[in-house]
């Protein structure tokens, strides 16, 4: 018998060696009326078992810059309606947890890319076609406005002590534009992730892309507004308790849609193992969080915890989905039966003019 250097990554073969072929008539003193199967039978696999899609090489540091990214993007947000209403601590917390939020990220995604300079070089160019280009420099832009209004927050709560000589008039003069220009990237900043996730060929990623950015929107309103909850005083809170309650009810609506709207086979991975546990941990904690801040957000300690649940919510769900996908990456059948699936419709409406489909 041949041998060769692949026979390794051959799947074994059943206890007791090769299945021998059954005669037909009397096996044992049977009637010969039953037959045992000449084959086995078939089990789904693809070539030596190997996954159809590469698994993305992220780990949990791009998980946490899912999460960190959209606490940024609603902050800037929330910060920008408490400055123009006039809630000073609002404001403040809101901008500081922004920028807390920023930097955080930052070293996330250096962390991810093994070396700071590989984040500059990812700014040389320009890209919209690019999500991860366009993410960066959305990133890059968002981080200057919230950190100059951030910066001018710090100058007030250490009273004036900050070293910046001449600058502080200049500060103070560009605080607020700084800090509505931030506004104006926070909905791009919390949403780009799920189109960088949705963009690759990750079979459960790939399968949620029209309704993952609802998700992740409504995912950073809970974070940032959970944590406003949680540092600011309920009497400034009002907007972070109203941003709760929207995010609450598009966050419950836009999961179902997604689930509802994806290939049952490439939904799989949101319900199972460690991803399904996150994710329903994630909706009770929505769900209980919505309904403290409705009835007892107006009282400090509920509201506190409330807001505590929401922002575990938001992050119990984008480390859900981050888990989901290469879960869904290392298994083929969360690649071939959608295709498949896709193959049988377009055939059976009649389209014959891609590569795959012939006429009949």
């Amino acid at each position: 018998m041949s041998t060769s250097e692949y026979d390794s990554l051959r799947p074994p073969e059943p206890a007791g060696g090769r299945r021998k072929r059954q005669r037909k008539g009397r096996r044992g003193g049977g009637d010969g009326s039953r037959e045992m199967p000449m084959v086995p039978e078939a089990e789904f696999s693809s070539y030596y078992g190997r996954p159809v899609v590469k698994p993305p090489p992220w780990e949990s540091e791009v998980a946490a810059y899912l999460f960190l990214g959209g606490v940024a993007g609603g902050s800037g947000l929330l910060a920008a309606g408490a400055q123009l209403t006039g809630r000073t601590q609002l404001r403040r917390n809101a901008r500081l947890t922004g920028l807390a939020a920023v930097l955080l990220s930052l070293v996330a995604l250096v962390k991810d890319l093994g070396r700071p300079e590989r984040f500059l070089h990812m700014l040389r160019t320009f890209k919209l076609t690019s999500p991860m280009n366009l993410g960066s420099w959305i990133l890059s832009a968002f981080g200057a406005g919230i950190g100059v209004a951030a910066a001018a927050e710090v100058d007030r709560m250490t009273g004036e002590r900050l070293p910046l000589g001449p600058l502080r008039p200049v500060l103070r003069a560009v605080e607020g534009s700084a800090g509505l220009e931030a506004a104006l990237l926070a909905p791009p900043l919390a949403v780009y992730t799920a189109v960088l996730l949705s963009d690759t060929a990750t079979p459960t990623w790939n399968a949620a892309h029209e309704d993952l950015p609802f998700v992740f929107v409504s995912s950073a309103g809970l974070a940032a507004s959970g944590l406003a909850m949680v540092t600011t005083p309920v009497a400034e809170a009002g907007p972070a308790r109203a941003l709760a309650v929207f995010g609450v009810l598009g966050d419950l609506v836009a999961t179902r849609v997604m689930e509802r709207r994806m290939d049952p086979v490439a939904a799989e991975p949101l319900h199972h193992g460690a991803p399904g546990r996150m994710l329903r941990w994630s909706e009770r904690l929505v769900i209980a969080g919505g309904l403290g801040t409705l009835l007892g957000g107006r009282n400090r300690g509920v509201a506190a915890v409330s807001g505590l649940a929401l922002a575990t919510a938001s992050a119990l769900t984008r480390f859900g989905v981050f888990e989901a996908g290469l879960e869904s990456a290392r298994h083929p059948r969360y690649t071939i039966e959608p295709q498949k699936r896709r193959l049988a419709a377009r055939r059976a409406a009649g389209l014959a003019d891609d590569s795959i489909t012939t006429a009949g």
